[in-house]
């Protein structure tokens, strides 16, 4: 069985993407906790827990675990070849 490149990478990327934002949100709101919040700045720059610090950490979210999914799938489809 393959897996599709194209729609694991961007399952993957709208998955964490939203993710990235309901963290956001949920930190904003007091509810989240700031470790979490640490990480991720020190991950994505201009990254904060703010309503634009959202928007720019399920941007970056949806890039780095669109790729990172892409290249998952991708090794997977060469080694299941084999």
């Amino acid at each position: 069985m393959k897996l599709n490149v194209k729609a694991f990478g961007l399952a993957g990327g709208i998955l964490w993407s939203v993710s990235m934002f309901v963290l956001t949100w949920l930190g904003i709101l007091g509810y989240g906790s700031q470790e979490a919040a640490a990480i991720a700045k020190s991950y994505y720059i201009g990254y904060s827990v703010t309503p634009i610090g959202s928007l720019i950490g399920a941007i970056y979210a949806f890039f780095d675990a669109g790729i990172g999914c892409a290249l998952l799938a991708l090794l997977y489809n060469k080694l299941a070849k084999e």
